[in-house]
C-alpha cells in the first residue's frame, strides 16, 4: 500500500503559506521558546553524580523565503537539489575569562603574530577545537574554556611566518580593531533578507555579567546572537535571516574578542562567507558569487593566533585560507604540476590521487598576496566534513566523506599521515587537550581514538546506533592520564566516555572492533613513544605493508586487533538527530537539527573544583577496571532521558 508523505511543515498556497479570502499572509511564529521540564525522566546518572535538565531552548526554524516556489506535495524521494543544511550548531564565548581548569595550568605554547609581537593572551577563553567540535562540524562548535597548549612543544611560529606580504598593516591606534565595511541593518543586498535587532540591546549589554556566556547559533537560513547568562535567553540580541543561503558553519575569533568588538565568520551553502561584527552590526561579504570557490562551505575556523586569517573547507574537497581584510579576485591555481612531497599531479581529477595526496594550488609563501585566497590546498574529490587544529597550533586533523583522516602540518603545508575508517565517511574530529590523541566520529557509528605520536589506531568506542555528529572534551574532568569526552549522533543519543591510557596494557583477546592502524606519520614522538603503549602500537602496525609505499598512507587494521571502549553513559536526549555538544564548568549543552538546545546541569556543582577533579579521576579508573574485568563489554551506566 502506498503511503503519502507527511504534510509540509509550514502552510502552503502562497508565500509563507498565504491562504484565506483576504489573501493576507498569516504570521508564522518565529520566536524562540524556552521550557523547564522536570521529573526523573529528565535526568541521568554518571559515576560522579547526576545531571539534571535545567532548560530546553527551542530556536525558531525559519520558513522558506517568499521568493522560493511553494512545495505543493513534498516528495521525500525527489532528486531535486536542496540547499545543504546541518541543523543547529552553536559557539559559546565568554568576554571575561575564568580561571582555567587545573589540568591546563603551567607552561604553554606561544603563537606570535606576523608582526613579531605576541598575540593577545588567550589563557582565559581561547580553545581547542571540538568538532571541531574542540569540532567541526568542525566543528567547530567551540568551547568556553581555555586554550590547552601542549607544554612539551614550546614556541609555535605563526602561519605564513617569513612571508612579509602577509604582515598586517599597522593602524594608528593599535587597540582599535578594524571593522567590516557595510552596515547589516541598512543593507540592500539580495543575499540578506532581514535583520532583527533587540530594542534593548545597549541596556542588556551593559547590565549583563562580564563572565556570562554569549551564544552564536546557525539554523538553516537564520543566524542568532544570544545571551545564555540572561533569564530571558530566548530573546535574541540579533537575528539575521538570509534570502536563500543556509549558514552551515561559523566561528568566533578568540584573539580579537572584547567588550566592544567580536569577529564572527560564517560559511554558507552558496560558498559565500560573511565576516560580521555584531556589536557595531557591520559585515563584509567574501567569496561573492563563488569567485574563489563556488561550492558550499562545510566548516570554517579562525587560524589559531591570527587576527585576520581563517580556514574554510569547501564541499569539493578543498581547504582555502582567507584574509578578512583582503578583497577577492578570480582564483587560478598557481602550480598545477606538483603536490605534497613533489609527487606528480596526473593521478586523478585536479591533481589529486584518489585518497592519497594533498595538492597545493596556492602556497602561503606565494608572492601573490594582494587578494584572497592566501593559500589553497586540494585534499580530496569528496566533501571535507570537519577539521580541527591541534592544541599546540602546529597540526591540522581533517576528516572527509571519503572515509579518511588526514594529519597535516599546516605551517609547512605538508601531509603527515593518511588513515582510513572501517567503512563510510568520517563526520567529526577533535584533539585531546594535551594533543596526544585525535578522536574521529563516523558513519560506521563508531568513535576512533588515534595516537598522534605513534600514528596508530588505539581504540574504538561503540555506543551509538547511528552516525556520530559531534565530539567534545570535558576539560574539568580530565587529568594527566584520564580523559572524559562526550558525543552525540543522529540517533539522538548523548554518550559520555572515559579513556585511560593505562587500560591498553590489558589483554584484549575478547575485543572485537573495526578500525585501522598505521605507522609513523612524521609527528615528533612524545613520552609515550618509549612506553609499553608505544611498543604495543608499533608492534601492531601495518606500516611495513603500506600499499602506497610513501610512508604516509596506512591501511585498515583487522577488527580483532583493536580494543573496544564502551560508554560510561548512553542516553536518548532528543527525538531528532543531535548535531552539536559542548561542555562548560557546570553543564553539558547540546543541540539538534530541529532547533532545540538542551542544558544539563550538574546537580553536584557546588562541590569544590579539587574534589570534583579527584572524583573524576577516581571514577575514570573505576570505570576502566570494570570495563576490562568484563572483557571490554560492560554495560554502560546511567538512566535514560526521553
Amino acid at each position: 500500500m502506498f503511503v503519502l508523505p507527511p504534510p509540509p511543515r509550514y502552510p502552503i498556497g502562497g508565500p509563507y503559506g498565504a491562504t484565506g479570502i483576504t489573501g493576507i499572509v498569516p504570521m508564522i511564529e518565529t520566536n524562540n521558546t524556552i521550557s523547564n521540564p522536570t521529573g526523573p525522566e529528565w535526568q541521568f546518572l554518571v559515576g560522579e553524580g547526576t545531571y539534571v535538565l535545567k532548560e530546553d531552548l527551542h530556536l525558531a526554524t525559519p520558513p522558506p523565503h517568499p521568493s522560493e516556489a511553494p512545495i505543493v506535495n513534498p516528495n521525500p524521494l525527489a532528486t531535486n537539489p536542496q540547499p545543504a543544511s546541518v541543523g543547529t550548531k552553536m559557539t559559546l564565548v565568554r568576554i571575561q575569562s575564568r580561571p582555567p581548569p587545573f589540568f591546563y595550568r603551567g607552561p604553554s605554547a606561544t603563537t606570535l603574530s606576523l608582526g613579531g609581537a605576541s598575540s593577545q593572551d588567550q589563557s582565559g577563553d581561547a580553545r581547542y577545537s571540538t568538532e571541531g567540535g574542540m569540532s567541526s562540524e568542525d566543528g567547530r562548535g567551540t568551547s568556553t574554556s581555555d586554550a590547552p597548549n601542549s607544554a612539551t612543544l614550546g614556541f609555535t611560529p605563526a602561519f605564513g611566518e617569513g612571508n612579509s606580504l602577509l604582515v598586517p598593516s599597522q593602524t594608528k591606534d593599535v587597540n582599535k580593531r578594524k571593522k567590516p565595511k557595510n552596515n547589516v541593518t541598512k543593507s540592500n543586498s539580495s543575499f540578506i533578507s532581514r535583520v532583527i535587532v533587540n530594542e534593548s540591546l545597549s541596556r542588556r549589554m551593559t547590565d549583563r555579567p562580564g563572565d556570562g556566556i554569549f551564544a552564536f547559533a546557525n539554523i538553516n537560513r537564520a543566524f542568532q546572537w544570544l545571551d545564555l547568562s540572561s533569564p530571558n535567553k530566548q530573546d535574541y540580541f540579533t537575528k539575521i535571516l538570509f534570502t536563500k543561503a543556509h549558514c552551515l558553519s561559523h566561528d568566533v575569533n578568540m584573539v580579537t574578542k572584547g567588550a566592544s568588538h567580536i569577529d564572527v565568520i560564517m560559511g554558507f551553502s552558496t560558498g559565500e562567507i560573511i565576516w560580521w561584527e555584531p556589536i557595531s552590526q557591520r559585515y563584509t561579504r567574501m567569496n561573492k558569487n563563488g569567485v574563489i570557490n563556488n561550492t558550499p562551505v562545510t566548516h570554517i575556523k579562525w587560524i589559531p593566533g591570527s587576527e585576520n586569517l581563517f580556514l574554510a573547507a569547501h564541499m569539493d574537497g578543498s581547504l582555502v585560507v582567507y584574509d578578512k581584510e583582503k578583497d577577492d579576485s578570480q582564483f587560478t591555481p598557481e602550480d598545477d604540476e606538483t603536490s605534497v612531497h613533489g609527487s606528480e599531479s596526473g593521478h586523478g581529477q585536479n591533481g589529486v590521487k584518489p585518497g592519497t595526496k594533498m595538492h597545493i594550488a596556492k602556497s602561503v609563501h606565494s608572492q601573490n598576496q594582494k587578494t584572497n585566497p592566501v593559500a589553497a590546498w586540494k585534499l580530496s574529490n569528496q566533501r571535507i566534513n570537519s577539521f580541527a587544529f591541534s592544541p599546540d597550533n602546529r597540526h591540522l586533523a581533517v576528516v572527509s566523506e571519503d572515509g579518511t583522516l588526514r594529519l597535516i602540518d599546516y605551517l609547512r603545508e605538508e601531509l603527515l599521515g593518511l588513515f582510513f575508517s572501517y567503512y563510510g565517511g568520517l563526520t567529526c574530529v577533535c584533539w585531546t587537550p594535551d594533543g596526544k590523541y585525535v578522536l574521529t566520529g563516523g558513519q560506521d557509528d563508531l568513535i576512533s581514538i588515534w595516537s598522534a605520536a605513534d600514528s596508530a589506531l588505539v581504540a574504538r568506542c561503540q555506543g551509538h546506533q547511528s552516525w556520530v555528529s559531534s565530539l567534545a572534551f570535558d576539560l574539568w574532568k580530565c587529568d594527566e592520564r584520564n580523559y572524559r569526552f562526550g558525543s552525540v549522533g543522529d540517533d539522538g543519543r548523548l554518550c559520555l566516555w572515559d579513556f585511560n591510557v593505562g587500560m591498553l596494557h590489558r589483554p584484549k583477546t575478547s575485543a572485537r572492533q573495526r578500525g585501522s592502524v598505521s605507522g609513523p606519520a612524521g609527528i615528533s614522538p612524545r613520552s609515550e613513544a618509549a612506553s609499553p603503549l608505544g611498543t604495543l602500537l608499533r608492534s601492531n602496525s601495518l606500516y611495513e605493508a603500506d600499499e602506497y609505499g610513501d610512508g604516509v598512507s596506512h591501511p585498515v587494521e583487522p577488527r580483532s586487533r583493536i580494543p573496544i571502549l564502551p560508554p560510561v553513559l548512553t542516553t536518548v536526549i532528543d527525538t531528532h538527530p543531535a548535531c552539536w555538544l559542548d561542555f562548560t564548568e557546570e553543564a553539558i549543552i547540546t543541540s539538534c537539527k530541529d532547533g532545540e538546545s538542551t542544558t544539563f546541569h550538574e546537580a553536584w556543582n557546588q562541590m569544590p573544583n579539587a574534589s570534583r577533579r579527584l572524583t573524576g579521576a577516581n571514577r575514570t579508573r573505576q570505570n576502566m577496571d570494570q570495563t576490562w574485568d568484563n572483557g571490554g563489554h560492560n554495560s554502560p551506566s546511567g538512566g535514560g532521558v526521553g
